[in-house]
């Protein structure tokens, strides 16, 4: 009974805690949206030239 009494004072704690948060707004968080797609899709095009480059690196290197 100890552990369910436990639990239900750390479930309070949590609520209490979320409630003390600060949430972003629909514009924050579509801007926040936007930077990370950006960014991802930034560093997803440099891992990809640098595979492209090393891919024809090697094959040069090969024949």
């Amino acid at each position: 009974m100890n552990k369910l009494a436990n639990l239900k004072t750390f479930l309070e704690e949590v609520k209490v805690e979320l409630l003390k948060c600060t949430w972003p707004t629909r514009k924050e968080l579509f801007g926040q949206s936007v930077v990370v797609i950006i960014s991802v899709t930034i560093l997803g095009a440099f891992v990809a030239l640098c595979d492209l480059v090393n891919m024809n690196l090697l094959n040069f290197i090969i024949r």
